[in-house]
């Protein structure tokens, strides 16, 4: 199974392709961001990240999609951004996959490393031991799709809990 794992973002969106075996062994595909140049507006940058979602999809035919949860604290205005974007990631998948998960960010940390307030420096360490990977994926965002991809690889048995 391909597993398409996503966290969205306005001007940085990562992705990560995982292949899961049938024995529930996963290996990284490929990984990386699309990026949106800040000085365009809103709904050129928007154009681009559903070409960069469909480009993902023509390469790698996803079986299955995950994405990390919309989660801000401080700056709603950055969160509005950032939702506009993922309205439109989420758009893109459901009609290229249909298959769709969401997750948030404590979910996919304690399915990674078994505690949910884990840190990001943890969390990029576990996304490379679990992909057995010789390095740290980068950019962070790159390293957080695979997380998410991970997250999904580990609980998709529990089948449509966390499907849209």
């Amino acid at each position: 199974m391909i597993i398409l794992g996503l966290d969205p973002g306005l001007g940085t969106m990562g992705y990560g392709v995982v292949e899961k075996d049938a024995r529930g062994n996963c290996a990284a595909v490929d990984f990386g961001v699309v990026k949106t140049p800040k000085d365009e507006n809103l709904a050129v940058r928007l154009c681009i990240l559903e070409e960069g979602v469909n480009a993902i999809f023509d390469k790698f035919h996803p079986d299955e999609t995950a994405l990390e949860e919309l989660f801000f604290s401080k700056n709603i205005t950055t969160g509005i951004a950032v939702a506009h974007a993922r309205g439109v990631i989420l758009m893109t998948c459901a009609k290229r996959c249909g298959r769709l998960f969401e997750y948030t960010p404590n979910q996919i940390k304690q399915a990674l490393t078994g505690y949910g307030k884990a840190d990001k420096g943890q969390m990029q360490r576990v996304v490379a031991a679990h992909l057995r990977l010789n390095a740290i994926p980068r950019p962070d965002d790159a390293a957080d799709a695979l997380g998410v991809a991970l997250c999904h690889a580990f609980t998709s048995r529990f089948g449509t809990l966390f499907g849209i």
